[in-house]
């Protein structure tokens, strides 16, 4: 139920090293206006339902089904939320969860650590958060990753997110980094809108450009190497990013000096592994490589529209995992819409489903029949509603 695409043997090792134990799940709460662009997530049918996403996954993830939740999740073009493999996995399992606002708009529902930062503008404008606002995230970060790293010392910490319109500020970073990341991301949509994307990040990376006077001739050569752009990644967030990938790349780097690390996610989390080590040799700080992941899915893996393993191996040195789940035998056509390239990933779906193979040696049909269980009560409760 487990593969290891890239860097296989540092991540056998890793699996081999925490089979059998229990993780603590955090996930990352934050939004960025760039999700707001017509046709650039399928994350919500319009861009007032991407805009509530993320509070409804999180109440989800909080309370599992509900029969009048303050956030319904919200409908999709096609699919169901990711929320419900990892709700299934940390209710079955009693995993530990932890919520962070790195940056929302509006509170989330459910009790939530609020690390006290804002929404990001879409990274268009080349400003997409304060430098100040970035810099205070990265030290939040490293406190809580401290905390979590003790508390999961003998086991490991998987790290999630929810960021509708994420992968596009994920391109943004990479492209920053200098990493030739086009044509390589994923997205929730079964055919990936690179094209879209691409003229987004360079808009955003132009303004920048201009912004620092650097711009020749109004052109800019992609990708652009490490340091022709910006040389602190701190700065790059702040113009192109969104708050979770700061957060997540400074807990990820605390906690790997006490337990495994997960980045449990696709492309977004790709970027966070490519960001982290860029601060880390900003700032000169050392940790063990050996410890960290990139946990996902085999629809993002696999993804026949980007080129994920490519992407891994482009950033190098990173062991890109997935589970091998398969909803094509579900009873639910919102599971089967996985098979035909919607949604893929999200809210640490990928990672969750890995932990429960490696904890408890689930196999395709306990992990099925879990998430199925799982959609059949909120099927009840959305009945009972009507």
């Amino acid at each position: 139920m487990i593969r290891v695409y890239t860097e296989i043997e540092q991540g056998q090792k890793w699996l081999d090293s925490y089979g059998g134990t229990r993780p603590i799940f955090g996930c990352i709460l934050g939004f960025t206006d760039t999700g707001l662009i017509p046709g650039i997530s399928a994350a919500g049918k319009t861009p007032h339902d991407r805009a509530l996403t993320c509070l409804a996954d999180a109440e989800f993830l909080y309370n599992g089904p509900q029969v009048s939740p303050i956030y319904p999740l919200p409908p999709l073009i096609a699919g169901a939320s990711p929320v419900l493999i990892t709700r299934a996995v940390l209710e079955e399992l009693n995993i530990p969860l932890y919520l962070f606002n790195a940056g929302l708009k509006i509170a989330p529902s459910v009790p939530s650590i609020d690390l006290g930062g804002i929404a990001a503008k879409c990274l268009t404008t080349g400003k997409a958060l304060p430098l100040e606002t970035v810099k205070h995230l990265w030290e939040e970060g490293l406190k809580w990753g401290k905390k979590l790293g003790e508390e999961a010392k003998d086991s490991y910490l998987i790290l999630g997110e929810c960021v509708v319109g994420g992968t596009t500020t994920a391109l943004a970073v990479l492209m920053g980094l200098g990493y030739a990341a086009m044509d390589k991301v994923n997205s929730s949509h079964p055919q990936c809108n690179h094209g879209q994307k691409l003229a987004i990040v360079q808009e955003g990376l132009l303004q920048i450009q201009r912004d620092k006077e650097l711009e020749k001739e109004g052109k800019m050569t992609l990708p652009l190497s490490p340091n022709s752009l910006i040389s602190n990644p701190l700065e790059l967030v702040a113009g192109v990013g969104d708050p979770m990938q700061i957060v997540v790349s400074a807990i990820a780097l605390g906690a790997s000096d006490l337990c495994g690390v997960m980045l449990a996610g696709g492309t977004q989390m790709l970027a966070v592994y490519a960001l982290m080590n860029a601060i880390a040799h900003y700032l000169d700080i050392a940790y063990d490589k050996t410890k960290i992941v990139v946990g996902t899915t085999r629809w993002v893996a696999e993804d026949p529209t980007g080129d994920t393993i490519g992407l891994a191996r482009e950033i190098g040195t990173v062991p890109l995992i997935g589970t091998q789940l398969n909803f094509s035998e579900s009873r639910y056509p919102q599971l089967q819409a996985y098979e035909k390239g919607f949604v893929k990933e999200g809210v640490g779906a990928g990672g969750c489903a890995i932990a429960a193979s490696l904890m408890e040696n689930w196999h395709q049909t306990q992990l099925l029949h879990a998430i199925e269980k799982l959609a059949q009560r909120l099927g009840e409760n959305q009945g009972e509603k009507r």
